[in-house]
């Protein structure tokens, strides 16, 4: 999205903090992967060469709900250069492994049987020997479809005579979320209430690389059965998926990539096009590429957020909050995916860096006649933010008090750490209220409030608004593989089960390593993202590499440290208690003479009578790093706009951001993480939103209708390091990749609406496109209501058939994981 190049970070001496640096651990040392990017060196998939490879081309469908009476190949196959043309029947009928939780009935096909559900969805797929000739093909199979009634809106799908895509299930409600936090209570001696629906729009992750994937056949026993090269964030996910699909050992499937040319979340998955083209190779004996034009990106990768929103937050008449009720409709598209886990986590963070006692949660999860949902950068957590912060704005309003005020009195204080919310999160450390008042002064919040006031009472056109976002995160699960081996030349490398896409490991890895055994950087060299190489891994996502990844890249060379260390004492016949870690060599400490080159201890290390009792050949060692629990990054962003009142314009005009992502190994890339996030935060605020007409039909399917923010759009930005350290991992980091996406958004939403809000305007959903602001504006200067319906302090939140007193006393509208029919009402 060019957000590095849009932002730049600036900092003021009284308010920078950073750890103290190692000798280039905590420094900003250069990307070693940019030389090899700049200059175009860099293979990504589609330069991944394979002579004599076919290539596939899938057939798509138009509609998004119908049934699939027949698919007509015949044309096709005849047509110059066609090897195979296949549909669903040909390919045993085989699916996707059901999500977790969700019902079976909700597994998806490769290739669609009997029934398509969203546009995009793939019915069959060509096999030529040029891509333009398996495109031509494509065009001339003929599928003869049966239209159904389609369900675009996640709350008309649960209305009673809604259209069910899944028959079989009786319902159009995949999945409900119960169990986060249940309080009956929650708005108990609540002196103001304010109720509202807001809309968290559905958006499209567009990496700059589309999906693709080249499969290998193995042309010998001794060669994996499949190779499979694909655009990917966790390829051992992958491998399993491929291989359990069809029915395969993992050994049997090696899953590589090459550079991946971004991701945020939607690279997460794997595709039913990828497992199609792993079953090609093997089943025609030959390599098979496939590649996405941006169109089918645009329809066929997951998207990302799609909830609506139903919030009531309680609070006393001096603005401290006593109970947060939300109910929440997460659209899932066609499928159960990873969306799945969407709503678990925007309830897991429903409380924010807030003391809220009482807190209820629910949420269902709608299957609609769109495509699929699954993780977007933040995933569930910027959702929760939103949400919160949207709602706490409008709680200022009501009661006159000031935005960043009326966070000072629902901030959890540093000495309440660790901190457990009522919806179950394990806050490590934090201080909420710091981070605002460094982002307030780092903003000039006194002096823009004032600029503000001037100019309402001047009645401007251009009226300036000031968004504030306080937000905490969570970040870091699983384990993650990593081993660090020295050789004869006295380099070194690193196996990671991390898979970056353009995040920065391989220099951050370099780093760690280079630290810990005082050896040069140069000579570090990270390998990644190759299920045969890596044993192990579970990729990048969930801003977690760091923590995990980084944290088992660390202690293999602390292992690997002192293997070294006990070699030496043994070739230089003294105590190891006298070893000493020197500039780039292993020796006696005092006694530079005494010591041997890390070349020297690899020589050593690989010939067994070299070596001391016990230990293994090979200078070596690796370790499993898994979190004991999770860690919370926490920060504050300020956004200022200006919003022109007759047209409904939007500028972002200035950005602070402070986010504490504890401890910094190299600051550059933070701040790379940030701009980066805080450019898509802002792209959904004001520009983002996948749309379809009313029967399924994708109207922003490209580039040139999905709007999205070059650099020019967004303004320098200023970030401001905070460090509080947690002891969940031994690096004392959490996670950051996410951060600025959950801060910024929410802060220029705000923004926009704070700029409006002399109008008695409350609320505003995203985007803030100037033909929607310039209808709020209209609607306000009328004396009509918002697009948040009644979202004010005396409205309705929820459909009619959501009790909001009560929520449990209405069973009829929950529906287990097993399939109930529901019964809304």
């Amino acid at each position: 999205m060019g957000a590095a190049a849009a932002g730049m970070t600036a900092t003021s001496p009284d308010l920078l903090e950073v750890p103290a640096p190692g000798r280039v651990l905590g420094r900003p040392v250069l990307r070693s992967e940019d030389r090899a990017l700049l200059t175009g060196a860099v293979r990504y998939l589609d330069d991944v060469e394979c002579e004599g490879a076919l290539h596939g081309v899938f057939v798509r469908s138009p509609m998004a709900h119908a049934l699939v009476r027949s698919v007509d190949a015949d044309e096709a196959r005849a047509m110059p250069g066609v090897v195979g043309v296949f549909a669903a029947g040909d390919l045993g009928g085989l699916r996707m492994p059901p999500v977790e939780d969700s019902p079976e009935v909700f597994a998806r096909p490769l290739l669609a049987i009997d029934r398509v559900r969203f546009v995009g969805e793939p019915v069959a797929v060509v096999v030529a020997q040029t891509r333009a000739q398996a495109m031509d093909a494509a065009d001339a199979v003929a599928v003869d479809y049966e239209p159904l009634a389609p369900v675009i809106d996640p709350e008309k799908a649960l209305e009673p005579d809604a259209p069910i895509l899944f028959p079989a299930h009786g319902s159009n409600l995949a999945i409900r979320v119960d169990d986060v936090a249940v309080d009956q209570d929650a708005l108990k001696g609540a002196e103001t209430i304010v109720r509202a629906r807001f809309i968290n729009q559905r958006v499209a992750p567009v990496p700059m690389e589309p999906n693709g994937a080249l499969a290998i056949a193995g042309a010998d026993p001794s060669q994996p059965s499949v190779t499979l090269w694909a655009s990917v964030q966790a390829p051992h996910d992958t491998r399993s998926v491929v291989a359990q699909v069809l029915g395969l050992d993992s050994a049997q499937v090696r899953v590589r990539t090459a550079a991946v040319g971004g991701g945020f979340g939607g690279k997460i998955p794997t595709y039913p096009e990828h497992v199609v083209i792993a079953w090609l190779a093997r089943h025609m004996g030959s390599a098979v590429r496939w590649s996405e034009t941006r169109n089918e990106n645009m329809i066929a990768m997951t998207h990302g957020r799609g909830q609506v929103q139903h919030v009531e937050l309680g609070a006393t008449r001096d603005g401290r909050m006593l109970g947060l009720r939300v109910f929440v409709i997460q659209d899932i598209g066609a499928y159960a995916s990873e969306a799945a886990t969407l709503p678990p986590l925007t309830g897991l963070m429903a409380s924010g860096p807030y003391r809220i006692p009482r807190i209820d949660f629910s949420a269902v999860s709608v299957v609609t006649s769109t495509t699929p949902v699954g993780a977007y950068r933040g995933a569930g957590r910027p959702e929760a933010t939103w949400l919160l912060e949207r709602a706490l704005d409008m709680l200022a309003a009501e009661l006159g008090i000031d935005p960043a005020e009326i966070r000072r009195r629902n901030f959890i204080p540093p000495e309440a750490f660790p901190y457990r919310t009522p919806t179950g999160a394990n806050y490590d450390s934090g201080d909420p209220d710091r981070a605002l008042d460094i982002a307030l002064r780092a903003a000039g919040y006194a002096e823009l409030r004032q600029e503000q006031a001037a100019r309402i009472g001047r009645a401007e056109t251009w009226q300036l608004g000031i968004g504030i976002c306080s937000y905490v995160e969570v970040t870091g699960w699983g384990s993650e593989f990593a081993s660090v081996d020295a050789d004869d030349q006295g380099t070194f490398t690193v196996l990671t089960g991390t898979s970056p896409q353009g995040q920065g490991h391989e220099t951050a890895w370099a780093q760690i390593v280079a630290d810990t055994l005082g050896v040069s950087f140069d000579a570090v060299t990270v390998r990644h993202s190759d299920t045969l190489l890596v044993p192990r891994g579970e990729g990048t996502m969930g801003s977690r590499s760091l923590q995990v990844g980084g944290s088992a890249v660390l202690r293999a060379s602390v292992a690997l440290l002192d293997k070294a260390r006990r070699l030496a004492a043994h070739l230089l016949e003294t105590s190891e208690s006298d070893i000493r870690r020197l500039d780039g060599r292993i020796g006696v400490g005092g006694a530079p003479e005494l010591s041997l080159s890390w070349g020297e201890l690899a020589a050593a290390a690989a010939d067994p009578s070299s070596l001391p009792p016990g230990m293994e050949t090979g200078l070596r060692a690796q370790n499993d790093f898994e979190m004991e629990d999770s860690t919370y990054p926490f920060g504050a962003h300020i956004a200022v706009v200006e919003v022109d009142t007759e047209t409904g314009k939007v500028k972002l005009i200035r950005h602070v951001a402070v986010d504490d992502c504890g401890r910094r190994i190299n600051p550059m890339l933070v701040d790379g993480q940030i701009h980066g996030g805080i450019a898509q935060g802002a792209a959904q605020a004001l520009f983002e939103s996948f749309v379809y007409d009313e029967v399924g039909n994708p109207l922003t399917s490209s580039l040139a209708t999905y709007a999205m923010p070059s650099a020019a759009e967004l303004p320098s930005f200023v970030t401001v390091p905070l460090v509080t350290p947690t002891a969940r991992n031994p690096l004392g980091a959490k996670g950051v990749g996410e951060g600025g996406t959950i801060g910024a958004g929410p802060a220029v939403q705000n923004a926009v609406i704070d700029a409006l809000s002399h109008l008695g305007i409350r609320h505003i959903d995203m985007p803030m496109s100037p033909d929607r602001v310039w209808q709020a504006i209209r609607d306000a200067l009328r004396g009509v209501p918002g697009d948040s319906e009644e979202g004010d302090a005396h409205g309705a939140a929820g459909p009619e058939w959501f009790d909001r007193g009560n929520r449990h006393a209405h069973a009829e509208r929950r529906v287990d994981r097993q399939g109930v029919a529901p019964k809304i009402r």
